[in-house]
Formats: C-alpha cells, structure tokens, sequence
C-alpha cells in the first residue's frame, strides 16, 4: 500500500489479525489504547482482530499489509544478546 504525502487510513477495526510492515517513509499509528505513535521505514505494527486503529502520514510512506486469522507475530522476532 502507499500513502501520499498528507495520507490517512481512518481509524477503523482490523478484520483479521494484521500485520503493518513500513518499507519506505515515516508516519504515525494510533490505536484504542495509545495517541499516535510515529513509526519509520524498517519498523512493524501489529494488531489484532476487531482492534481499533489509524495510520497516517505527512511525508508519505509505502508498507506491506499481511492480514490473516493465522498470524502469529512472535514466529517472526528474533532474541538479541548484547555483549
């Protein structure tokens, strides 16, 4: 998906579980329980089903958006030891 520049995605609810992944640009993301949050190029949201949420941006931003009733988010983080 892209945002042009001043782009919004209206807070509404998520009908599967969803996974927001920023490829490219920055903006901001809000949810139920949180003002906005600002979010980059390289950095994931995830929402559950039926959770309210908004994206939006001023500069613009391209991401990939997964949606399905099997995601699982922890299958994909990786642990880092710090030395």
């Amino acid at each position: 998906m892209h945002l042009d520049h001043n782009g919004i995605i209206g807070y509404h609810q998520a009908s599967e579980d969803q996974l927001l992944l920023i490829v490219n640009g920055d903006g901001s993301v809000r949810t139920s329980d949180s003002d906005q949050l600002p979010i980059q190029a390289g950095q994931a949201v995830f929402w559950k089903k039926g959770e309210w949420h908004e994206t939006k941006t001023t500069n613009g931003l391209t991401a990939i958006v997964i949606e399905s009733s099997s995601l699982n988010p922890d299958r994909f983080l990786t642990a880092l030891s710090v030395k």
